[in-house]
């Protein structure tokens, strides 16, 4: 009698790895949405202005040169180009550190940390060190099983969502849109907290802010390496 194929047993055990390394991934999304939720609310409530929310700047800066107003247009303009150059460093951070999720997010949680000392009189320059912090966030998490999620902005994934369920009122089951719904949850989530914290604490919030990026960083060594290999850009 032959020996029964061990391939059945193989694409279980594959499919089971597949499963969990979805649903860490997946926790991870909604754990850095939060912090990316809370740090952009903390910055808008003290300044006016968004920290991750680089549609909105966008959206601002068109209506401050429409309507002349140069000291906010050039305002908006480094605001934009930080967070351009946030996104820049996270890549860079991540190579340097052979995709390691701690360096960078340790990275996050300096630079947070940081603008929380600053000083108060202006609020600017410890908005652009959220604001490079929230660039590099990008560079956590870029996808998950072949799902892209976004971070710090979740128009898209809203969109995605929309989309997905548009064709399952069509009759297509397709698999992931619903998952879209995280980072959305996840920064809703940590928006209403950052917005209580900034009430109490004003940008000195942005401590906690740093905490709970540092706290994730120490989390994400409990990752398995390969799975974290696929969640990070390439």
């Amino acid at each position: 009698m032959l020996p029964s194929s061990p391939k059945p047993y193989a694409n279980a055990l594959h499919a089971h790895r597949q499963r969990w390394r979805g649903r860490v991934g997946l926790m991870l999304v909604a754990c850095l949405s939060v912090l990316a939720g809370m740090t952009d609310a903390i910055g808008f409530m003290a300044s006016g202005d968004f920290v991750s929310f680089m549609s909105g700047n966008t959206t601002r800066l068109a209506v401050a040169i429409s309507a002349g107003d140069l000291g906010l247009t050039g305002r908006l303009l480094l605001l934009v180009a930080t967070f351009v150059v946030g996104n820049a460093l996270g890549v860079m951070v991540s190579r340097l550190s052979r995709r390691h999720a701690l360096p960078l997010l340790l990275c996050i949680a300096a630079l947070l940390c940081t603008g929380a000392m600053l000083p108060m009189d202006d609020a600017l320059p410890a908005l652009l060190a959220a604001i490079i912090a929230m660039g590099m966030l990008n560079a956590a998490v870029e996808e998950v099983n072949g799902l892209p999620v976004g971070l710090t902005y979740v128009t898209g994934a809203l969109s995605r969502f929309g989309r997905g369920l548009g064709r399952w009122m069509l009759g297509e089951r397709r698999n992931g849109w619903r998952v879209q719904l995280i980072p959305w949850g996840g920064m809703f989530v940590g928006a209403v907290l950052g917005a209580w914290l900034e009430q109490r604490m004003g940008l000195k919030a942005l401590m906690v802010s740093g905490g709970l990026a540092a706290l994730l960083g120490l989390v994400s060594l409990k990752i398995p390496r390969r799975w974290q290999l696929g969640y990070m850009p390439r």
